[in-house]
Parts: structure tokens; sequence; C-alpha cells
């Protein structure tokens, strides 16, 4: 049993009997990887998301101190809880860090992992950006906080393109913010994570994901990873920002796909 709130999307004819577990970034909202449900579903994936401890729709306090691998016993939780034995796992940003600390503490349940702007170590850029992201809570509010996460998130042509689209995000990390001791837990969880020396013992296929011109984590540290996994390969986008499965959905399925379709 799990107190996480997690949704399973089923395919009307499933074809291969695999599910995919989707595990989202700093905002921990299921809802986050809409835009690859249908494909996944019409692919004939068995699809499960979930809202983060201490996020969305499990807005629970969080154990102190808080780690990546309190979010992996969580996944394990959740695989228990749905009857999934085995599980293709995509994680994006700090998803991709429980995907790494998942297949470490319980490689078994691990088929294949996704990685999508993620890392296996802190690096100076990003510890910039999330203490100038923390610096504006401190100073200016939750409003101010939410208002600047579509910086960090999308390119400014996409941004600018799709107004009405980034504010409704706003409004509603805004309305459903977790609270800043969870906030503050949780990115305290992210920076202190560092796998690099464990790389090397993940078997699991890893499919890298990255977008050049993501302002928060830069694509190297996807080609690291590449250089350290037994069996990673790397895609790098030229354009689409820190959430690019969301600002180049159709590319960034059918690569998702081709390489799910492999496993």
């Amino acid at each position: 049993m799990t107190d996480l709130i997690f949704d399973v999307h089923a395919p009307l004819a499933p074809a291969n009997g695999k599910t995919v577990l989707l595990s989202s970034g700093l905002g921990g909202a299921a809802g986050f990887w809409k835009p690859q449900l249908e494909a996944l579903l019409q692919a004939g994936y068995r699809a499960i998301a979930y809202d983060q401890r201490g996020t969305g729709r499990s807005p629970r306090a969080l154990p102190q101190p808080y780690s990546i691998a309190h979010m992996a016993a969580d996944v394990l939780e959740i695989l228990d809880a749905t009857q999934t034995e085995r599980c293709h796992f995509a994680g994006h940003a700090l998803g991709g860090l429980v995907g790494l600390q998942l297949a470490l503490d319980a490689p078994q349940r691990v088929a294949s992992l996704v990685l999508v702007n993620a890392w296996a170590s802190p690096n100076v850029h990003s510890a910039r950006c999330f203490a100038a992201r923390l610096a504006l809570l401190d100073a200016c509010g939750v409003q101010a906080y939410v208002e600047a996460q579509p910086i960090f998130l999308y390119p400014a042509d996409w941004a600018e393109a799709h107004h009405e689209q980034v504010q409704a995000e706003v409004a509603h990390a805004a309305a459903h913010f977790p609270g800043e001791a969870n906030m503050r837990a949780r990115i305290a969880a992210l920076q202190a994570f560092d796998v690099e020396e464990h790389l090397g013992a993940i078997a699991a296929p890893v499919l890298l994901m990255a977008a050049a011109d993501d302002v928060l984590v830069p694509w190297t540290r996807s080609q690291r990873l590449q250089q350290r996994l037994p069996h990673a390969e790397l895609d790098v986008v030229p354009h689409g920002g820190h959430a690019h499965s969301v600002t180049g959905p159709q590319a960034f399925n059918a690569r998702l796909l081709q390489f799910l379709d492999r496993q």
C-alpha cells in the first residue's frame, strides 16, 4: 500500500504488456507527462504517473533530512501497489535522479531508464540557478518564485508564442505550491545527490535525452552520464529547453517510443 496519489493509464487494446512509470521533475506533478500519454497508450503501453510526496495531490510533510533515496522508495511502493513487477522508468530532471537511484537500489524492478535532462552529481551552474530561485522565494515570496519558473523551463520564443498556456501553468503552480519547507527539502535532496561513482553498476539500457538550449541543466551533464553508464545512448535536440518533452512533444515521443520498442 501507498499513501501517494497515482494514475494508471491503460490502453484499450494492450499490445505488449509493458509498463512505463513516469516521474516528474521538481514540480512533482503527474500532469507534466500529459503530452506523452496518448502516444504511449496508442503504442500499447500501460503508463503510471504520480504526484510525488509533498507535492500536488500528495501534500505530505517530508522527512528530514530528505533524499532522492526516499523518492526511489516511494516508486517501489507504487510499483507494489499496482502489481508492477518491472517497469520502464522515464524521469525528467529530478525524476531522472530518482530513476538512477531506483536502478541502484532495486535493479530487478527496472527494465530500462529514460533520463531527460538529468545528472548524476552536482554542477556549479545548476547550483547557481537554484540559489537564485531560493533567494527569490525568500525576498519576494511564492508568486515571484512561480513567475520565474517558465524562464528555467522553456525557450523564450516558445514561452512567448504559448503565453496563455504559460500563464495558466503559473497560476496553477501558485495555487498548488507545496509549501516553502517542502520545496526547500526537495531542492536540498537534488543538490545533495551524487551517484557518479556507482554508475558502472547500472546494467539497464538507458536513453539520455537532453536539449542543447536548456538553461537550468547543461546538456553536457547527459553527455557525462553517457560516458559513465555501461549501456547508454544520447539524444540531444538543439532547441526545446529544459522541458523539451512539452515544447516539442512529437519528436520527443517518437524518440521515446523508438527506444522503448527495442527493449
